[in-house]
C-alpha cells in the first residue's frame, strides 16, 4: 500500500518562505505524476503544482514564480519550496500521486494516492 506523508507546514508571516516535503513509502519512479494541491476553509481543493515522470514541472498561475516543485528520486521525496508567501496561500497542503497517464495535471480526481495534509498559515 502506497503511503504519502507531508511535513514542513507552519505559521509564517507574509513574505516568508516554507519548504514542504512529501515522503513516499515506495519508489517514486513508478508514478506518472506527483503533485501538490491545497484546500482552504470552505473552498474546493485546488491545484498548486505537479511534476511528471520526465521531470517537467507545471504550476498554477497563482503560484507561478513563487513556488518551486522538485523531487529527489533517491530519497523518494517530493518538495514544494514556497517563497513570497501571501495570506491567500493559507490552506492545508496535500501531496498526491498517480500511476497512469492522464492528460490533465490539475484535477484532484485524477490522482490515486494522497497524503493527510499539512497546514500552512500565512499572517499579515
Amino acid at each position: 500500500q502506497v503511503q504519502l506523508e507531508e511535513s514542513g507546514g507552519g505559521l509564517v508571516q507574509a513574505g516568508d518562505s516554507l519548504r514542504l516535503s512529501c515522503a513516499f513509502s515506495t519508489r517514486t519512479f513508478r508514478f506518472e505524476a506527483m503533485g501538490w494541491f491545497r484546500q482552504a476553509p470552505e473552498k474546493e481543493r485546488e491545484f498548486v503544482a505537479a511534476i511528471r515522470s520526465g521531470g517537467n514541472p507545471y504550476y498554477a498561475d497563482y503560484v507561478k514564480g513563487r513556488f518551486t516543485i522538485s523531487r529527489v528520486i533517491a530519497k523518494n521525496t517530493l518538495y514544494l519550496q514556497m517563497d513570497s508567501l501571501k495570506p491567500d496561500d493559507t490552506a492545508i497542503y496535500y501531496c498526491a500521486a498517480r500511476a497512469s497517464f492522464r492528460t490533465l495535471l490539475s484535477r484532484p480526481n485524477d490522482y490515486d494516492y494522497w497524503g493527510q495534509g499539512t497546514q500552512v498559515t500565512v499572517s499579515l
